[in-house]
């Protein structure tokens, strides 16, 4: 039977053979595709876009890729994505682990942007909103596990107001006070400084986007 299939170039142990390694092969490139949309390195699928950047696929759509506010930027916060970026190739982009936003009273990012990618009007850098400030590994915060760090406290720009210590009774040891950092998303304009700041070698506070307003209402 095989000799007669091997005439017409297919055999039963190549029908097997191909019945696996084909579907096998085209599962591990799409899932390679796949990953270069998610941002490197931490895989959040978020960019976080300079102050003033409008909603993400507006800004897609708007943004020239002129680099102008990376060229602004006194910091050098703002970097131009690469082509893991896939159709975000060429956009602005910060990373907060290794140089955030540093909130320049002036804006000149945004005051640069000749598309309206990013809203030059943003005159308040107490309303930028870039993302927001979130503790994603409570277990390994040291302040939550009762020792004084606070330095993501300590840094924030806008202390006192996006972050705030709240005190809470440690029930593990029962005579003790934890220093709990609290992220108040309504004053947190996602810069960075306290994920950059965290003295930890992976961040437990990092930024991520921001949730939308949930409204009591529908739009038509």
């Amino acid at each position: 039977m095989d000799a007669e299939n091997s005439k017409s170039g297919v055999t039963r142990r190549r029908f097997v053979r191909d019945g696996i390694l084909v579907p096998l092969s085209l599962a591990v490139a799409g899932g390679a595709v796949s990953t270069i949309f998610l941002r490197k390195g931490d895989a959040r699928n978020f960019y976080l876009r300079p102050p003033g950047a409008i909603e993400e696929k507006r800004f897609l759509a708007a943004c020239i890729k002129c680099g102008k506010c990376a060229q602004l930027c006194p910091y050098n916060s703002i970097r131009m994505a690469g082509p893991e970026a896939g159709v975000g190739t060429g956009t602005p982009h910060i990373v907060a682990r290794e140089i955030p936003c540093y909130l320049c009273p002036d804006i000149p990012c945004a005051k640069a942007c000749p598309s309206g990618a990013l809203d030059s009007s943003l005159q308040e850098v107490e309303k930028i909103r870039m993302g927001t400030a979130v503790i994603v590994d409570r277990e390994n915060c040291l302040s939550i596990r009762g020792l004084r760090c606070e330095v993501c406290y300590r840094q924030c720009p806008l202390i006192d107001r996006a972050i705030t210590i709240e005190p809470r009774h440690n029930t593990r040891t029962g005579v003790h006070t934890i220093m709990e950092p609290v992220v108040h998303r309504d004053k947190c304009t996602g810069c960075g400084i306290c994920e950059n700041a965290c003295v930890l070698e992976k961040p437990v506070i990092v930024v991520q986007k921001s949730p939308p307003v949930q409204k009591d209402y529908y739009d038509f």
